[in-house]
């Protein structure tokens, strides 16, 4: 879909779509989305952030209990939720704030609690949206625990069973065993925050149309080899804030079909090597958030299909060359907020599709010459804020160029940067926060920013009489030699209406801001 960048219109309504992941859709022209009538009971916070001119987004009749703020949707107009079973509680409220503030029209009504079922979303306040004695929302059409006409088994005591969803819950029930005998047509299964603290072997028997299983704030620490044997057609599993600090490969035999495998905030200190071989299909792994110290070779041995890999938020040093050889097909790296002093350069060979990479608030100061140079044909989004970096060699972007298309270096302490004029694919480029020295070195910045269609917000460290001036506005460039040229269609903004004049005849009358005037800079 990444490919139809000029697509306004997509509906993918009517099929068995579970989960909606992070940044999932890049289509820079999509104004219209439909997903309706699926099996949607999650969306990431950044689903649609590569979708900018989203205006309308269609997500009637799913299974949503609610929905996170959405991210990078500034054009968004209307989101419509008719038909979901929304629970109005207090984790509802930073979405309905969202609505507010971002000016959203939602269509929608809860379905729990009681005493606000059938109210809809615009007419609810904050205060109304209470957390007390939580339980899953019944089914809007089904009364709890009511038999399934495709299956003999019934909802397990305390649970709540939805026949036109497909979908169980026992959430927050206090449970200290998995419940069993879940009718067999199940489809998605929430066991969220059940002090269960371990998975048995074989603890979803007759599941085999299981398609994702939630299993959040358990207390888990150990998921025991043929655990989730039996679900031949997990694709999600989420094992969020638990306890796991290690995985059997085994763990997962019986699942061959798992694609998106949330870890985050567990107490791994290494990434599990050779927990992956018996997931060739696993597309998204996310381990954010643990104490990871380093990735080593061997550790992502088996995933050779993942596309995403998210290690954000752990105390990752060093990262073995051929750590991520495996993944060849690795098109997302996110390592930000970790603890690298340099950009692992040898560990990015071997990546061909590599599109993005984050590197965002790991303590680099540094950055050499072609640090980039094994990504450089296939990456377009770069980020390299809030590191404290300080200086950039001339050499460090070394073949890239028109396919980058977003770049992130706010919130550093280079005066500096690199030329980058044959970066001429930019959609976003940030250089807030940033105290650059406008001195003359600084004026092919200058004048390439002064082409930019583009908020870049740079702006001058020093000198003082620069300092706090965009730079693009600061007049100590005015006495650098080939100023006034004309080589970027700069203009002094202090030049009297006289040598404006004679500006002007000696350029036969072309205007003399031709470029600058443009410029959002």
């Amino acid at each position: 879909l990444a490919r139809l960048d000029g697509a306004t219109w997509l509906d993918l309504g009517h099929n068995p779509i579970t989960y909606v992941a992070e940044e999932a859709l890049a289509m820079a022209s999509l104004r219209h989305l439909f997903l309706d009538h699926a099996s949607l009971q999650d969306v990431a916070p950044d689903a649609f952030a590569r979708s900018p001119q989203l205006r309308i987004l269609d997500l009637r009749e799913n299974q949503l209990q609610g929905l996170p703020p959405l991210a990078g949707v500034g054009g968004l107009v209307r989101v419509s939720l008719d038909g979901n079973p929304l629970l109005c509680s207090c984790f509802l409220r930073p979405f309905h704030k969202w609505l507010a503030r971002a000016r959203v029209q939602a269509e929608g009504a809860c379905a729990a609690p009681p005493t606000l079922r059938g109210r809809s979303l615009d007419s609810l306040k904050s205060l109304e949206m209470r957390c007390s004695r939580l339980r899953p929302p019944p089914s809007p059409t089904a009364p709890p625990e009511q038999p399934r006409a495709a299956s003999s088994r019934q909802c397990p005591q305390g649970c709540v069973c939805s026949p036109d969803f497909h979908h169980g819950s026992c959430e927050n029930r206090n449970l200290q065993e998995i419940p069993r005998d879940f009718p067999e047509d199940t489809r998605l299964l929430d066991l969220r925050r059940n002090p269960f603290r371990t998975v048995p072997p074989d603890a979803f028997p007759g599941l085999k149309e299981l398609v994702s299983l939630h299993l959040q704030r358990c207390s888990i620490r150990v998921l025991h080899p043929g655990a989730l044997r039996g679900l031949e057609s997990l694709v999600y599993l989420y094992l969020t804030d638990n306890h796991l600090s290690t995985l059997a490969a085994a763990a997962f035999e019986g699942a061959p079909q798992l694609a998106y495998l949330d870890l985050d905030h567990n107490a791994f200190t290494h990434v599990p090597a050779g927990t992956f071989r018996l997931l060739p299909n696993l597309i998204s792994l996310h381990l954010q958030h643990n104490a990871i110290r380093e990735l080593a070779q061997g550790d992502l041995a088996g995933a050779r299909g993942l596309r995403w890999l998210y290690l954000a938020g752990n105390a990752i040093r060093h990262i073995a060359p051929a750590a991520l050889a495996p993944t060849k097909m690795l098109e997302k790296l996110q390592l930000e907020g970790n603890h690298l002093s340099e950009v692992p350069t040898a560990a990015l060979w071997g990546l061909p599709a590599l599109s993005e990479l984050k590197l965002s608030r790991n303590p680099i100061k540094h950055m050499g010459d072609s640090v980039f140079l094994p990504v450089a044909s296939s990456l377009q989004h770069l980020y390299l804020d809030n590191m404290g970096l300080e200086r950039i060699s001339p050499r460090a972007f070394t073949g890239l160029g028109p396919k980058i298309r977003s770049l992130y270096l706010e919130s550093n302490k280079m005066r500096n940067i690199p030329d980058m004029s044959n970066f001429t694919g930019l959609e976003i480029l940030n250089l807030r926060d940033v105290p650059f020295h406008c001195d003359c070195q600084l004026l092919p910045l200058r004048r390439w920013i002064n082409k930019l269609n583009l908020r870049v917000g740079a702006t001058c460290g020093s000198p003082e009489e620069a300092k706090g001036l965009k730079v693009k506005l600061s007049t100590t460039f005015q006495t650098c030699p080939g100023w006034g040229q004309g080589k970027a269609g700069e203009t002094n903004p202090n030049k009297t209406k006289a040598a404006s004049k004679s500006s002007k005849k000696k350029r036969s009358g072309k205007s003399p801001a031709g470029g600058f005037s443009k410029s959002r800079a």
